[in-house]
């Protein structure tokens, strides 16, 4: 129902994975038969779980790494690996510099340009390394190395800006990059986004997309939606293009997953999309905590190194396990920061949901007060739901 928010405005409630609650059903089964996998293009894996393209997440080693434990881990094609052929000492600079001196310096590393030689090289080390290589740009990247990613022979493209949608309108002295185009043209699945809303959605998959993002700002270290005051939040946002990808199956006969990116930190965020819709997620800050991330325990966004308008700022996160332990455990921690798949099969258990399908029907309450309901220990004592 729209609310007015003056004479001339009405809005519709949205509503963030904090404000929603699962509400188990009549029938549970034990974890063990709970399916968790899913599939991307012609890719299949155990953990519906993406590690976030950006530098102080995944480099050639976690996405080896991530393949390797089921997952996936993709790779900024537009970062400090494609820039500089030993992005070591560069990232030691970004986790030593100041907060004063932190925007400045990486709007000058990342002034070097991006070369292909190293992209190929890159996607080859991931694939000489056994690991699934998937890789992301922006549409204007994309248009100019393509070519070099195809020849590399990059098993998946995500095509990712801030924003993404099949009708956008550039200056007379720009080619926007075709999406319909390079999807049929491209040999690999090519993974469209950021969107928010059903009509892009759609929109999306109907030039080729082989999965669509959705999530506009809610990453731990964007600051899109403080600069730009746009975004849906993510439960209605991944609600409302689930129900696009539906439709688009009901139309076709062909399923497009859905991928929740961004504003995700726990096993229950990860549980709470997939209830709203999602296929999969998408997460950078859990990983940048883990001990191989290349951040060295930090994080930032991929829109931090704007020359004219930085959207992201460096935060902090530590470092509080390997990948195996966020991934699949044993955890150490007790936030739900650790063993993620854990995290899933006990909630689909819980739930009674047998496979990923099965989880998108559970029944979403609103709760508000879910995370804070008796939790006045754990809050004062800062354990737990309280840190």
């Amino acid at each position: 129902m729209d609310i007015q928010i003056g004479r001339n405005k009405t809005a519709r409630r949205a509503y963030g994975i904090d404000e929603i609650a699962l509400v188990p059903g009549r029938r549970t089964l034990d974890p063990q038969l709970a399916n968790t996998g899913w599939q991307i293009g012609n890719i299949e894996r155990e953990i519906p779980i993406i590690a976030s393209a950006m530098d102080g997440v995944v480099d050639v080693k976690v996405a080896a790494r991530l393949s390797q434990l089921g997952a996936l881990g993709v790779l900024n094609l537009e970062g400090v690996q494609t820039r500089y052929a030993d992005p070591e000492p560069v990232l030691d600079q970004i986790a030593a510099v100041d907060v004063q001196g932190f925007v400045p310096l990486m709007q000058s590393i990342y002034a070097e340009p991006v070369k292909p030689e190293l992209i190929r090289q890159r996607i080859q080390e991931i694939k000489a390394a056994g690991g699934i290589a998937a890789v992301s740009a922006t549409p204007a990247a994309a248009s100019r190395c393509g070519h070099a990613v195809a020849e590399a022979g990059a098993d998946l493209l995500f095509i990712q800006a801030t924003v993404v949608s099949t009708a956008h309108l550039s200056p007379d002295a720009v080619t926007p990059l075709d999406l319909a185009q390079f999807c049929r043209e491209m040999p690999m699945p090519v993974i469209l986004g950021n969107c928010v809303t059903y009509e892009v959605t759609l929109s999306l998959m109907k030039a080729g997309a082989a999965a669509v993002l959705v999530g506009i700002g809610p990453g731990a270290a964007c600051t899109s939606r403080g600069v730009l005051g746009v975004g849906v939040p993510q439960a209605t946002a991944i609600a409302d293009c689930a129900a696009a990808r539906d439709q688009y199956l009901l139309e076709t006969g062909q399923y497009v997953p859905i991928i929740a990116d961004g504003g995700l930190i726990t096993g229950g965020d990860v549980c709470k999309c997939i209830a709203c819709g999602a296929d999969a997620v998408m997460m950078g800050s859990p990983f940048a905590r883990a001990a191989e991330a290349p951040g060295r325990g930090y994080h930032w966004g991929m829109a931090t190194p704007s020359p004219v308008l930085p959207r992201g700022t460096r935060i902090r996160v530590g470092t509080t396990g390997t990948l195996e332990q966020i991934l699949r455990g044993p955890a150490q921690l007790d936030d739900g920061t650790h063993n993620f798949l854990g995290a899933l099969q006990t909630s689909m258990g819980t739930l009674g949901a047998k496979d990923i399908r099965e989880m998108q029907q559970v029944e979403v309450v609103i709760a508000p007060s879910l995370l804070t309901e008796g939790k006045v220990y754990q809050k004062a004592q800062k354990l737990g739901m309280g840190k």
